[in-house]
């Protein structure tokens, strides 16, 4: 019985925490690549990592017409700007995710931590 207590004890020391790692981008590739390099870091610290989670992708659209002045004929310019999103989970310290999270991020690439109590 004794040596149940003291192994609950150590574990209320090292807290386990609920982390969630958002990551946004326009580019995939790059976005692929972040996401690669921390499930393999975290994978390499033995942590428990479900994802990566892919979110629907964000479709941001604007027509406009290609005259200033409003004559001529009436053509239209479309654009869009995608952006590509991706959740990890992982069940860890919060002392080794400052380990994790220190991977050159690609430029473009939103990485927001979040950190929550079982």
């Amino acid at each position: 019985m004794s040596f149940q207590k003291e192994g609950k004890q150590a574990e209320e020391q090292t807290s386990i925490h609920r982390i969630r790692i958002t990551l946004t981008s326009t580019n995939v590739k790059s976005l692929e690549k972040v996401c690669s390099d921390l499930i393999e870091g975290a994978k390499k610290k033995e942590l428990k990592v479900f994802g990566p989670v892919r979110m629907p992708t964000k479709v941001l659209r604007i027509t406009t017409r290609k005259t200033p002045c409003g004559e001529g004929s009436k053509t239209w310019d479309r654009y869009q700007m995608r952006i590509h999103k991706r959740v990890i989970d992982l069940r860890s310290p919060s002392e080794v995710v400052k380990q994790i999270t220190s991977i050159s991020i690609e430029p473009g690439v939103e990485v927001e931590v979040i950190v929550a109590d079982n």
